[in-house]
């Protein structure tokens, strides 16, 4: 049995944690926390979630010292530096799920891994994962002939732009092609800017409603056109892979992995 922690409980991908956890075989929600002027402190995790109570209470702060053999943090990126050092120090497993993670929190996670295990990925999703593999495999067989665009689609309140798994997806094209991301990217166009160039690799940003994730990537040669797309219909498909994940790093040696170490793509 690996004993989970959740570390953003009240929020909503915390929420379907809890509920996932409580469904998996080999996992067990030990402990779950908020920061320290949440309303949600002292109260059951699994009420919270909308499922029977499990005795957790939502605590403040970072999880004691052997409170929990996996820390699962979905919070906010800039709590993510502090998250990996604590981590760390008290010897838990992490699994970092949240977007937005900047050059400290970055540098934060490859610290901590040498310590402990570490799953960081900007997407959860099983599916995610395998479209990853997927668009790098196309973008090599159809070459320099197709124009690469991607298109995501979030719900009103995501703050980050454009999400990580976007720019992730982006990442594996210009692996896949050679191409430099930090000068080949496209994040807008507006105005006369002129003839589309062959390198670069457009990322184009759509937020409104409930939409809970979506990425769609063109290949867009002459005469015909290739989509690969995948949409995200519930959060729990993020808690999923992450409890995976979670499971996955039981004896794993100190290292910075993703979700393509857990699902043996790589």
């Amino acid at each position: 049995m690996r004993s989970l922690a959740i570390l953003g409980a009240a929020g909503r991908m915390g929420a379907a944690l809890t509920r996932v956890i409580g469904e998996t075989e080999g996992a067990r929600l030990t402990a779950a926390v908020e920061h320290g002027g949440s309303a949600a402190l002292g109260k059951d995790a699994g009420v919270l979630a909308g499922v029977a109570a499990n005795a957790v209470a939502i605590a403040a702060g970072f999880p004691a010292a052997g409170a929990a053999d996996v820390w699962i943090d979905f919070s906010v990126a800039t709590a993510t530096a502090a998250v990996a050092a604590a981590a760390a120090e008290r010897g838990a497993a992490l699994v970092v799920g949240t977007t937005g993670v900047g050059a400290d929190g970055k540098a934060a996670l490859a610290a901590a891994a040498r310590r402990v295990p570490v799953v960081f990925a900007p997407n959860m999703s099983v599916g995610v994962n395998v479209l990853l593999q997927l668009v790098a495999d196309a973008a090599r067989l159809l070459g320099p002939g197709y124009d690469l665009e991607i298109v995501e689609t979030h719900h009103r309140l995501k703050r980050d732009a454009p999400s990580g798994t976007a720019l992730r997806l982006a990442e594996a094209l210009a692996e896949a092609t050679g191409r430099d991301l930090g000068r080949d990217a496209r994040y807008a166009r507006h105005g006369d800017v002129g003839p589309r160039t062959a390198s670069e690799i457009g990322i184009q940003t759509l937020r409104g409603g409930d939409v809970v994730g979506d990425h769609t990537v063109f290949f867009l040669g002459l005469g015909e056109r290739i989509e690969l797309t995948h949409k995200a219909s519930s959060r729990e498909t993020f808690a999923r892979g992450a409890v995976r994940a979670a499971l996955w790093t039981a004896g794993r040696p100190p290292g910075l992995y993703d979700m393509r170490n857990v699902l043996g793509l790589a």
